[in-house]
């Protein structure tokens, strides 16, 4: 049942598409594609990095010679979480401005219909009021050590407008909020805060501990939305939105980590006590999306409730253990979709 203002994705429009879908073998990519076969579309390429090294232009050339798509969705991305950004601020930066420049710059020459690119949270100023309109985007500089990724990709929403106002080419920007959900990182090294907590519970649950340490004062929040959500929302925009203004994707509602944990907590069965560490760093204070035009102008709106999700990405983590065998000083790299 489709709640107030939401729109269905339409299997004749996606039936004889040729779409690209870049990062489709990573978090969010996958769960696109996913969606993309269950609407009948008979022609999806997924570049593969290992063939296709999107930050040299001669691949991203090779990609759209061989695929010839009416449709590109750029989820591909250089994204780990918080630690690695600090450590790494000019790959961040390089590669995810490079990759994008190219597929955007290239799909213009190619003649691509369609053009869907992905932007991050991380690029809002860092004291955005809450909750974070599309319109304060450029109200301030992004929180210190997520700025490079954040400006890297808020480019490529400047290099879309452009392009529209001069080629009349059809780009759009979104905006999503956290993601979580089955197929997330589960590097300890990479990931983002709702897969290092199920695996830190999980970790001390099994050992027997009383209690878990968590890094940060547990008062800065978060947003997040589950992955499925997000990959509607992407192909509802592909779909039915075709304008230049960048648009937030996300539920609308934040949580305080202190209370995430709390819930992860619940969630994996741990009931031991939570010991908080105020001298780590939080990052920014506050992420917490506007998402009334997402509802507006393509009719999104966000389905599974948090706990849910966490439920489906605990039981999806405990069905990968065996396959895991991750060292802990290893930083990964991949070309995966951002959260």
């Amino acid at each position: 049942m489709l709640g107030p203002g939401e729109l269905w994705l339409s299997p004749s429009y996606w039936r004889d598409r040729r779409v690209v879908v870049t990062g489709g073998e990573g978090f969010l990519g996958s769960h696109v594609v996913e969606r993309l076969r269950a609407l009948g579309c008979r022609h999806i390429t997924v570049p593969h990095i290992k063939e296709y090294d999107l930050t040299e232009l001669e691949a991203v050339q090779h990609l759209y010679k061989t695929a010839r798509p009416d449709t590109v969705i750029h989820l591909a991305a250089l994204i780990n979480g918080i630690a690695a950004k600090r450590t790494n601020p000019g790959r961040f930066f390089y590669a995810n401005m490079i990759m994008g420049v190219q597929l955007i710059e290239e799909a213009r020459k190619a003649g691509v219909e369609k053009f869907v690119q992905l932007g991050s949270v991380c690029a809002y100023p860092k004291f955005t009021p809450v909750p974070f309109r599309e319109e304060d985007l450029w109200n301030g500089y992004p929180e210190g050590k997520s700025a490079p990724y954040g400006i890297a990709t808020k480019a490529l929403l400047v290099q879309l407008q452009a392009y529209r106002e001069q080629y009349g080419f059809n780009g759009i920007y979104l905006i999503p909020s956290n993601l979580y959900g089955p197929g997330d990182n589960l590097d300890p090294a990479g990931s983002h805060v709702i897969p290092a907590l199920i695996r830190k519970m999980l970790k001390v649950k099994e050992a027997g501990h009383t209690e878990v340490w968590i890094s940060g004062t547990g008062q800065s929040s978060r947003e997040f939305l589950y992955v499925g959500d997000c990959a509607r929302a992407v192909l509802l925009a592909a779909e039915h939105y075709d304008c230049a203004e960048p648009v937030n994707v996300g539920t609308g509602q934040e949580i305080k980590i202190k209370e995430l944990a709390t819930l992860v907590a619940e969630v994996v069965g741990f009931d031991g006590k939570i010991v908080l560490d105020p001298t780590a760093l939080d990052g920014q204070p506050r992420f917490c999306l506007d998402t009334s035009k997402a509802v507006r102008l393509f009719g999104f709106q966000a389905h599974v409730p948090l706990r849910d999700g966490l439920s489906w990405t605990v039981r999806w983590y405990q069905a990968q253990r065996n396959d895991l065998y991750l060292e802990e000083d290893r930083l990964v790299f991949q070309q995966v979709p951002r959260a």
